[in-house]
């Protein structure tokens, strides 16, 4: 039988519905609708850098604009709806997805431990139980808060001082939780405090966990290769997705689908079975511009968004004339399927200003008026999340094609 085709434009869409970049922008953004965003999208990736705004910010408020940082910090630090581990990076995660995360736990504290033992100070493990006791006794901490006595190095991740590691690796391995962020410092507490014992004591099997990763991964992609399947939440190797992918194929769970990039060039990955009827396919996606997160999940895979989308997006840009690196943090604006430029922007809250620096469009893409009105009222739109309130563009911004 020949495996079911989706031409490029229909990939895109499916692809663009699976992360919630269809529809325009609207509807509430807080409690039990924020909750079910993030359960959508599956977490949230958690970054420090605050050019604009930091990263899970932006992927919320790129879907839903009446977002604001403080609904997140409600969700997470107050209501207990969501925790925080490790998938590809660092994450906020639905808590009803917490005994999936056993494997990794599990994983983690092996790994990890052999990991650290040779990369960070000497005498780590010896720090644990202290670092417990005195989080029992006088409750959550930060890392500034436990050995005071220990020799500190340049403060990177690579030169944590012994108790630093041991709070990083308690929680990796589940004794702590992540309960809050202060300026983006985590503060920890004991896991038995934090959730219940049900849900601490649910923790699924090694088979069972595979098959929901596997599952929920494709739900959430729309097709996808089994590599492509084992990155998304970083849980499970590429043998076990392959082997998940060849039992589910074989019991007709999945199917194979041809999958046409841009290049024209059909490859072939697995879907559900009903993606032929998938309304997605037929759905053609807003056309308001918007400014998306470097670490959006739906760019987080460079090698497929330029498979997809042709776009190659770079950590760094250097630009000949003038001799200048801009970066890391350059915005790609999406508007329909299509990206349609990228931006370099900086907010200056101090000022009250978001700085434009520059914009690259596109090769093939028109910067008329009306893009550049659909630009600025985006702009318009970001400094509520930037928290600044004016927009200012300098000299020369409008460069060529990259």
């Amino acid at each position: 039988m020949t495996p079911f085709t989706l031409s490029n434009t229909q990939a895109r869409r499916v692809f663009l519905h699976r992360h919630l970049l269809t529809e325009t922008p609207a509807g509430p953004a807080h409690g039990a609708a924020l909750l079910d965003l993030i359960t959508q999208l599956g977490f949230v990736q958690l970054d420090s850098i605050n050019t604009v705004a930091r990263a899970h910010d932006l992927i919320l408020f790129a879907r839903k604009p009446r977002y604001r940082p403080k609904n997140l910090k409600n969700l997470y630090e107050r209501d207990r709806a969501l925790f925080e581990h490790w998938t590809h990076d660092a994450a906020v995660i639905p808590s009803a997805f917490y005994p999936y995360w056993h494997l990794r736990r599990e994983r983690d504290a092996a790994r990890l431990r052999d990991r650290w033992s040779e990369w960070r100070r000497d005498g780590f493990e010896a720090k644990f139980q202290p670092v417990l006791d005195r989080i029992r006794e006088q409750g959550p901490c930060c890392s500034g808060d436990v050995g005071q006595d220990e020799k500190r190095g340049s403060g990177g991740w690579w030169d944590w001082h012994p108790s630093k590691t041991a709070l990083e690796y308690l929680w990796r391995s589940g004794a702590l939780q992540v309960v809050k962020r202060e300026g983006f410092q985590k503060y920890y507490d004991l896991t038995e405090r934090v959730l219940d014992a049900r849900t601490i004591g649910n923790a699924p099997d090694v088979e069972e966990t595979i098959d929901w990763c596997c599952r929920e991964a494709l739900s959430r992609l729309g097709f996808a290769t089994h590599g492509e399947l084992a990155a998304f939440w970083d849980h499970v190797s590429p043998a076990e997705a392959k082997a998940w992918c060849a039992q589910a194929f074989a019991t007709g769970r999945i199917m194979q689908v041809n999958v046409t990039g841009v290049d024209g060039v059909a490859r072939t990955a697995f879907a559900w079975p009903n993606l032929p009827d998938d309304p997605a396919l037929h759905h053609e996606p807003t056309s308001r511009l918007r400014v998306l997160s470097p670490f959006d999940p739906a760019l987080r895979d460079r090698k497929r968004a330029e498979r997809l989308f042709g776009f190659a997006y770079r950590i760094e840009i250097f630009v000949p004339e003038p001799k200048r690196t801009y970066g890391y943090y350059v915005f790609p604006l999406m508007e329909g399927d299509q990206i349609v430029g990228r931006v370099d922007m900086k907010a200056h809250r101090a000022d009250d200003v978001l700085r434009v620096r520059a914009v690259w469009p596109e090769r093939k893409v028109r910067w008329g008026k009306g893009r550049q009105a659909a630009f600025e009222t985006e702009l318009d739109r970001v400094t509520k999340v930037a928290g600044v309130s004016q927009i200012a563009f300098e000299d020369g911004w409008l460069r060529t094609a990259l």
